[in-house]
Formats: C-alpha cells, structure tokens, sequence
C-alpha cells in the first residue's frame, strides 16, 4: 500500500481521523509522527509526507514523490539540493492562514490608527494621558503588496470597514474584488505617497528581498505606517527605523523581522509607534487554521491520487 508520513505540531485524535480515513478510501495509509526524529527512522519508505522536516532530513526520504508542507512559507525547500530526486512535488498551505493573519493586521492597524502605543506607554508611567486626533479605517487607503490568500483576506476586512485598497502583485491582477485596483509591482512608487497604510504579505524569493528599499520609504507620507506580516527580508530594515527614530513614517507594525529572534539591543525594540510581535500572526495558535491546513491537504491527496497536481502547487523557481 502507498504510504503517507504525517509530522505536524497541531496533530490530535479528530485530525487523525479525518486524515485516515480520506488516505484509506483512496489506497493509502497513514504513519503520524510525533517528531521529527520519530520521523527520520522511517522516512524512506514514504511517498507523501505532510508536514514540513528539516532540509537535511527530506534528503533522505528516497520514495518521497510529494511534500505537502503545513506551512506558507517554503523557502527552505526551494533549493534542487534538498530534494532525493528531481520531480518531486512541492504544496504549501497557502490558503489556511489567511482569516488568522488578517485579523492580525486589522489588529495592529486599529492599534497604530488609535495611538495605542503611546498610550501603552503612557500607562507604563501611571499617566492618564489623552491622545489626539485619532484616525480610523473608514475613508483611509490601504495599499497591499501581495494579493494572494493573505491579502485578498485583508482587502475585504479593510473594504467592509470602509478602507480604500489598492492592491499590488507581480502581474498586477487579482481576482479579489475587493482590491478597487490592483498594480503591478512595477508601478509600486506611484502609489506609495497617497498611502494611509501600507501593508506587506510576500513571500521570501529572489525577486522579494529588500522590494521596500530605502528609496521607496522615502516615498511614503510622514502619516503612513508600514505592517509586514510576510518576511523581513522585504524590507530595507536599517532604512525603516532611521524612518521611524526621525518621525519620517508614523509607526510600524512588524511580526517578521532580520533576524529573528530580534536582538536584545536592536534599535527596533525602541523605535516610536512600532509594536513587534515575535512571528505569532499565523502559526497554528487558531483552531480555524488547522482545519484549513488539514482540509486543504486532504483535498490535495485526493487530486493527487487522480494523477493530478495538487491545488496548491509551488513554484519553486518562482518560489510560490
């Protein structure tokens, strides 16, 4: 029988069972592993393997024919050399952290929009300050760079608060319609200086890394902030907290950062309005996410065992 290794951290008796019992009805059946050094006794003698092992590890799974990871991102995959043989298939989660990631910026946005980290630190002293203007969703305009499951979610929460969004993708298409437009990244700084938030949901590939350059900061309006929940590569990191210490930008919200963890001395601990998270926007801490991530790969399996590729298939020379 075809064999399925299943290594995930969220794994419990309902999971297991839903897993089961879809493998069972289309030929399969199902190994779960606790850990991954569990895993790596075995690992050879699987076909699929849903989850996400070390690098050094997938190289010794010798029937390995496809490796759906329970995460979005899949970087570390990316590379020919981590893999036992060509062909092998490459799905990620993407599609699963969408609704948590998004409440997480709609989150911090209301956070930065509202002077919450002045008044954070104001009643740190026992101050009882009042904070004014605040500012609101309602009537802003959000420009999202990267539409695809995180943030197509987030323009329709951002839309139904009354947001204007601006969309912006390699191809400068989406099929979300809740983007009012949507740019290709090529047209990137025509937008930056009418932009109340901008907000950053990429990927880590080549054509990703250091995409928020310095130049393109300067562009921003002194009453913008910057949300980054996709990788800290994006983002010319020395450039936004000379932004942020001279008041050019209004604050950051940051859940990704180079490196993490953050350094106990990095100046971004201290920046004015910046509010750090320690890489906790996704993550399998909502329940929501998985039972997407479990319902996703089930799907998958089944397209898989027809021959067919998986629905969320990845690139990996696009690395998406």
């Amino acid at each position: 029988m075809r064999e399925i290794a299943v290594c995930v951290g969220f794994m419990n008796d309902k999971y297991r069972r839903t897993v089961s019992e879809a493998a069972e009805k289309l030929g399969f059946s199902v190994s779960c592993y606790d850990s991954e050094a569990a895993l790596a006794e075995e690992i050879g003698r699987h076909e699929v393997i849903f989850g996400h092992p070390s690098p050094e590890l997938l190289r010794k799974a010798e029937s390995l024919r496809w490796l759906c990871s329970d995460f979005a991102g899949v970087e570390k995959y990316l590379p020919e050399e981590v893999w036992p043989h060509p062909g092998c298939l490459l799905s990620n989660a993407s599609g699963a952290y969408g609704p948590t990631i998004s409440e997480h910026i709609i989150m911090v946005l209301l956070m930065l929009l509202r002077r919450m980290p002045e008044y954070q630190a104001a009643l740190s002293r026992r101050e009882w300050p009042y904070f004014a203007p605040i500012r609101s969703i309602t009537g802003s305009h959000a420009v999202l760079l990267g539409t695809g499951d995180i943030g197509s979610n987030t323009a329709r929460r951002l839309k139904a608060l009354g947001a204007r969004v601006t969309g912006v993708c390699r191809g400068g298409k989406a099929e979300e319609p809740a983007f009012d437009r949507v740019l290709p990244l090529a047209e990137l700084e025509s937008v930056l200086p009418e932009a109340d938030a901008l907000i950053l949901a990429l990927p880590a590939t080549a054509e990703t890394a250091g995409v928020l350059s310095g130049e393109r900061l300067a562009l921003l309006p002194e009453t913008a902030f910057v949300i980054n929940v996709g990788r800290g590569s994006a983002i010319d990191q020395d450039a936004l907290v000379e932004a942020l210490q001279s008041g050019r930008l209004a604050g950051a919200a940051l859940d990704v950062m180079t490196p993490e963890p953050l350094p106990e001395d990095h100046p971004l601990w201290s920046c004015p309005n910046t509010i750090i998270t320690p890489h906790v926007s996704g993550n399998m801490s909502l329940g929501l996410t998985c039972d997407l991530d479990v319902e996703m790969f089930c799907r998958d399996l089944a397209r898989y065992a027809k021959g067919e590729m998986p629905e969320h298939l990845v690139d990996r020379v696009r690395g998406y």
